[in-house]
């Protein structure tokens, strides 16, 4: 029998227009009258029309160096003793942050997402860097977020480019739950719903993607925008949450964490990383046909199929250096049912990728 173990959602999800007016109840609801935000400079900024004035529920504010780092952990860790909950507000890197600092004090976590780029408001998992920017592993937390409120006309604010990053990273659980759940005839409940909510992954944002942009462009909230950041929050999130490591990451999150090897790496945007890493994943399974009919979406969104698309110019020391990083053995591209993955077998791919890529276009 294949076990898996479920770690299935926040204790309370609420997307609602004008819901942060009513966040000091929720807060007091859980018991929570001190809590330190944790957030960065855009993503306070950002929020700052829509953060309410709170008269039972005392406050304090963290402004984050960055990363989600070690030394940011342990510096926060430091400061929680007087505090009965943490709340994260802002991207990815600042909710990875706050929910590992609540996994080290066992307090709870609020999340306020400021733009959707990743199922990061979802999980109980951090992606945790060394202070330079380069990954180093994921923790999965046996305790989720007491709450996540999601304002979406907060997050329609968010800038463009991170929103079509969040579509990339997205898009990506599909490919990478595939590879794995996809050959496992018997599957248990739990992996049926992360293989289903993988697909709807792919089948929401392909078809709806495009609609989102334009409220993005416009600045007015549709039903697709709404589709696609639940999409990215909480589909996104169910892959892994009930799947496990059969729904986790496997060849595109490798590829990008290979490519944090490269300093011209580090500017680039997490799931515009990952939108190459899918088309490398696509090559070590022999889909050049895949990628190829991904191409039109790609096209649309901006999302980059080669190295030359994503603007790193490498020398092959370089991508070597990449595949290296991208097959540690820790590396979750060793998930992948498609035989045994060597540096040199992810440096040829990538190789192929480039000549791909040219001739599709």
């Amino acid at each position: 029998m294949k076990t898996v173990h479920v770690h299935a959602a926040p204790s309370e999800y609420i997307l609602e227009e004008g819901i942060l007016k009513k966040l000091e109840g929720l807060l007091v609801a859980r018991g929570i009258l001190r809590a330190l935000i944790v957030t960065g400079t855009k993503s306070w900024a950002a929020i700052d029309d829509f953060w309410p004035a709170m008269v039972e529920v005392q406050t304090e504010l963290y402004t984050y160096g960055g990363e989600c780092s070690f030394s940011e952990i342990d510096h926060v860790t430091a400061m929680m003793e007087d505090y009965d909950a943490i709340i994260g507000v802002g991207g990815g890197k600042v909710i990875d942050l706050a929910k590992a600092v609540a996994n080290e004090v066992h307090k709870q976590v609020i999340v306020v997402p400021t733009l959707a780029s990743n199922c990061a408001p979802w999980t109980p998992l951090s992606v945790l860097y060394d202070d330079t920017g380069a990954f180093v592993r994921y923790d999965v937390y046996p305790v989720a977020s007491s709450l996540l409120v999601v304002e979406p006309a907060l997050l329609l604010q968010a800038p463009r480019d991170l929103f079509v990053a969040g579509i990339g990273d997205t898009i990506a659980k599909w490919y990478e739950a595939d590879v794995q759940l996809g050959s496992i005839a018997a599957k248990t409940v739990p992996m049926m719903i992360s293989y289903e909510a993988a697909r709807q992954c792919k089948d929401i944002l392909l078809a709806q993607s495009e609609a989102a942009l334009a409220a993005v462009d416009a600045g007015v909230v549709n039903d697709a925008f709404i589709q696609v950041i639940e999409t990215m929050f909480m589909y996104a999130g169910m892959v892994g949450g009930y799947g496990d490591h059969y729904g986790r990451t496997a060849g595109a999150h490798s590829i990008h964490n290979g490519l944090t090897a490269l300093e011209a790496a580090h500017t680039k945007l997490h799931g515009i990383k990952v939108a190459y890493g899918i088309c490398v994943q696509l090559m070590l399974e022999g889909r050049q046909s895949e990628i190829a009919a991904l191409r039109p979406f790609y096209d649309a969104l901006g999302l980059p199929q080669s190295l030359k698309e994503l603007g790193i110019d490498a020398t092959d020391a370089e991508l070597l250096a990449v595949a290296q990083k991208a097959t540690i053995p820790e590396e979750s591209i060793h998930l992948m049912p498609n035989g045994e993955m060597t540096a040199t077998r992810v440096f040829d791919a990538m190789k192929a990728l480039e000549n791909h890529a040219f001739m599709s276009l």
